[in-house]
């Protein structure tokens, strides 16, 4: 995948085939849809505190990645988290 790759729009069938991707690689790896539910609840809650965040806009995904040890492909957790604003501590 290159950088251009990240701009270019998709198609319904190719949104159609990310998403089947997607659910067989979760099946793979054994994570529920309820168990992402949880993951995504935990995302945002603990980001929450840092940052604002749009948690309807929030995208949780497994997907498969190469290996950095000659493993093959491994699951991997994709977060796309789009950020209204930072939260500026309070200094006391």
């Amino acid at each position: 995948m290159s950088l251009l790759d990240l701009f270019k729009k998709k198609t319904p069938s190719d949104v159609a085939k990310d998403r089947l991707k997607l659910l067989l690689i979760s099946d793979r790896a054994n994570c529920s849809p309820d168990v992402m539910e949880m993951i995504k609840n935990d995302i945002i809650q603990v980001i929450s505190k840092y940052m604002e965040i749009d948690a309807d806009g929030l995208d949780i995904q497994i997907t498969q990645t190469e290996s950095e040890g000659n493993n093959g492909n491994v699951p991997a957790l994709y977060a796309n988290i789009p950020i209204k604003d930072m939260k500026h501590p309070s200094v006391s």
